[in-house]
Order: C-alpha cells, then sequence, then structure tokens
C-alpha cells in the first residue's frame, strides 16, 4: 500500500495525546473507566505517525500556515481525533485550507478528503464565501501532485446535508460552531454530522471555548461558546462523548475582549497599540472535544 513521502517515525510524536481526559463522571465504576481507555488507546493508535508527519513539513505548506502551528496543535489534534489515513474524512467548511493543506495529503493514497463548502451557486451569500472556495478550488487544483482530487462537496448553509448516509469515517469542523449558534442553525449541523456518519464514526470539534455559565446573547457577539453547550448540541443529534482534551486551551485568554474572539490572532481586530498585547496572548482558548456516534440501533 502506497504511503505519502514515507518519513521517519518520531518517538513521542502523539505523547500529547495524553492529556485528554475521558468523558466520565465521578461515580463511574473501574469497568467504565477502562472501556473508555480503550477506545481512548485505538483511537490514538489508528492515527498514521509517519504519514501524518510527511504532510504536517510537506514544503507545500504556506509559510503563514505553519507559524500557527504552535496555536493549533495539529499533530496532536488530528492524533486525538485518530484519522486513519485510510479514512474518508469530511471537513466543514475549511476556509482558506489550512487543515486542507493537511489532511488532503495525508490522505491522498489511501483514503478520501472531503472539503465540504458552502454552495457557491446560491446567491445573496456574505462575500467571503464565494471568495473563500474559489480559493480553495485554485489550491487543489494547482498542485494535484500533492492534493490529488480532494472532494470538494457544496450544501447549502440554511438546510445542511454533506453525503449518503453512513458514507464518512470522520467528521471534523474547526472553530466553525460559533457561527451556527449565532446563524441559529447548529442543530440542523450536527444532525447532519450524525446522518453522514457511519456507526461508530468519528466528530471531532474544536471551538473557541467560553466560561462556564456565559449566557447565550454573549456567546453569540463574543464568537466563544462554552463545552456545555456545544456537547448538548452533539448529544442532541444523537452523539456520545467519548472524551475532551486540553491540546488547545490558552490559559493567557482571558476570553473578555472588546470585539470578542476577533480581537485576537489572527483576526486582529484591535487597535494598533494593543497589537503586542495580544500577540503575546496568542490564539483562543480552544475546546477540543471527540464524540462518537453510537453502532447501537
Amino acid at each position: 500500500m502506497k504511503r505519502l513521502l514515507l518519513a521517519a517515525l518520531i518517538p513521542g510524536i502523539f505523547a500529547a495525546c495524553s492529556t485528554a481526559t475521558p468523558a466520565a463522571s465521578a461515580t463511574d465504576d473501574a469497568s467504565a473507566q477502562a472501556s473508555v481507555a480503550a477506545a481512548e488507546a485505538t483511537r490514538a493508535t489508528s492515527t498514521d505517525a509517519a504519514g501524518l508527519d510527511a504532510a504536517l513539513t510537506g514544503t507545500w505548506r504556506e509559510p503563514k500556515n505553519t507559524a500557527r502551528d504552535m496555536y493549533r496543535h495539529p499533530r496532536e489534534t488530528l492524533s486525538f481525533f485518530g484519522v486513519g489515513q485510510d479514512e474518508t474524512v469530511i471537513e466543514i467548511t475549511p476556509g482558506g485550507g489550512w487543515y486542507a493543506e493537511i489532511l488532503a495529503p495525508y490522505l491522498r493514497d489511501d483514503g478520501r478528503y472531503v472539503a465540504a463548502v458552502w454552495d457557491d451557486a446560491i446567491p445573496g451569500q456574505p462575500g467571503y464565501r464565494y471568495r473563500l472556495n474559489k480559493e480553495l478550488r485554485a489550491k487543489f487544483a494547482g498542485n494535484a501532485a500533492v492534493y490529488g482530487t480532494p472532494d470538494v462537496r457544496v450544501f447549502d448553509p440554511k438546510a445542511p446535508a454533506f453525503g449518503p448516509a453512513a458514507s464518512a469515517d470522520t467528521v471534523l469542523t474547526f472553530r466553525n460552531a460559533h457561527n451556527w449558534v449565532s446563524d441559529g442553525n447548529a442543530d440542523a449541523y450536527f444532525k447532519a454530522f450524525f446522518d453522514v456518519l457511519k456507526p461508530g464514526g468519528t466528530l471531532g470539534v474544536v471551538d473557541h471555548r467560553a466560561k462556564p455559565d456565559t449566557d447565550l446573547a454573549k456567546m453569540k457577539t463574543s464568537g466563544y461558546l462554552t463545552e456545555a453547550l456545544v456537547i448538548d448540541y452533539a448529544r442532541k443529534a444523537g452523539f456520545e462523548l467519548e472524551a475532551q482534551s486540553e491540546i488547545n486551551a490558552n490559559p493567557k485568554d482571558t476570553t473578555d475582549h472588546p470585539n470578542g474572539v476577533w480581537t485576537l490572532p489572527p483576526s486582529n481586530d484591535h487597535e494598533a497599540a494593543d497589537d503586542a498585547k495580544y500577540k503575546a496572548i496568542g490564539e483562543s482558548d480552544r475546546m477540543t472535544l471527540r464524540f462518537r456516534k453510537p453502532r447501537r440501533g
């Protein structure tokens, strides 16, 4: 079986995954704890370390994107989600392709990368959607030797659907859920994720994390969501919370900035005089949640 740019396996490359905390309460018995630990180990070992490292160190990645690795921890994050190199993986609205630069080459030979993007045949959407779709398609078309032929799959944001039922192994969404909450259609997105995943499939969610008990109105304007809210959306759709991780935590982020999360890098919506202050904070404090579609039923 072919592998992309075979690289030497780096010892301990996924050690950060040990920070993952199983989604279990203090009342869980030893049997339940062992079950969660076994599931954790299975996901951690399903990611091909050498193949992922080759994608992460690829010369095709834009320097402005690799500069963000220190905040987004892609190696540890994808290992925590257990993304296998032979899987069908759907990334929801990949934007400019930050994760696509990693995932598409990683999955090129033995798996399938699907970029789910807003349907740009629908008029009247925000202009950035059309621009980002065009840029993403150009990125893929301009380097087929690296990216292969990713499936750029359009969807209607008012009625999201991401492909045939039970056709994907993993669905990933990075810093998107706050937009759905603001738009009032988060339930529809999580239901669509559940529908497209195979039984036993994984939903991986990373988003800006609000302080516990932050009210909904504040979440909608700040871009930060509580973990409890995201977990509730996923559970209502039918998912089980399998594990949580502090991989993308940032204790420097107080989450109370004048222009919400967009005050921080990379948006940097702040006065020029405050640039050093917000650069010292870095990107937002983020939750990293792994959900499972039950095999039963």
